[in-house]
């Protein structure tokens, strides 16, 4: 799925050579994405932003092929998951396998997380049956879901988590709005009270528990960025509620600033 992502989607989609078929979903991207993807043998559709799941699962039923592999434009696969892939896609595509887990390392700050856990390896359901899996409506955080039998790789891919701080704060301002409106439409309870206290464990959980600290100064800039976001989520979902005009307002300003579409 792409939105102005000309400089990363080549990378991605030149990880995957032994692909039957590049599929790029598009939404309006206004700089030279579609051209780019399609200069590196993608196919691209465009669709109108649907929220993340519901996008992924309009990619699916785009897809040529039974067996999809899902990978975000900042991601690519590293030379060992594709010599991996490319051995056991056979076995697998003949098995009743729901979905497989891939491991992601996370690159940040222009280098790989050596320690941060879930910069090592976190594992996520990317390659999946078309007709044995889905993911979730969730607007953000979506997941894949299935019943049934799976199976784990052992090779990484890569995820370029953000070049720049300034990417980083713009990504976490749009996933909040989502997460919002998806708490919105759920009429979750506010429970203002628990902001300060969500932002001090979040932060104690990412910087000691997941080991953040020993990724020095860059494992500190990930806890702190982890925790604000889980605490603004909650002020913004306070403010949505006790003042509905600053819905469109808000809606609008992300658009004018390109953060949103």
């Amino acid at each position: 799925m792409t939105y102005n992502e000309a400089k990363h989607i080549a990378r991605c989609l030149d990880s995957v050579p032994f692909a039957g078929e590049k599929l790029v979903i598009d939404s309006g991207s206004t700089d030279d994405t579609v051209a780019v993807a399609q200069a590196h043998g993608a196919r691209v559709v465009h669709q109108d932003w649907l929220g993340f799941g519901p996008q992924r699962n309009f990619a699916t039923t785009q897809c040529s092929n039974a067996w999809i592999l899902a990978l975000d434009a900042d991601e690519y696969l590293s030379p060992e998951l594709a010599a991996e892939l490319e051995q056991r896609l056979p076995q697998l595509m003949a098995s009743d396998i729901r979905a497989a887990f891939l491991r992601r390392a996370t690159i940040f700050m222009g280098a790989r997380m050596r320690w941060y856990l879930p910069s090592m390896g976190e594992k996520m359901a990317r390659l999946y049956h078309r007709d044995r899996a889905r993911w979730t409506d969730a607007r953000v955080h979506e997941s894949l879901t299935f019943d049934g039998p799976s199976v784990t790789l052992k090779a990484a891919f890569n995820h370029e988590n953000n070049p720049s701080l300034p990417e980083k704060q713009i990504k976490v301002l749009r996933y909040a709005e989502l997460k919002c409106r998806d708490w919105l439409e759920k009429n979750k309870p506010v429970r203002m009270w628990q902001t300060p206290f969500v932002y001090l464990l979040a932060f104690i959980k990412d910087y000691f528990f997941r080991l953040a600290f020993l990724d020095g100064w860059r494992g500190y800039v990930i806890a702190q960025t982890a925790a604000s976001y889980a605490a603004y989520k909650r002020m913004r979902y306070y403010e949505m509620r006790r003042n509905p005009a600053s819905l469109p307002s808000a809606a609008d300003a992300l658009i004018r600033h390109g953060i949103d579409r």
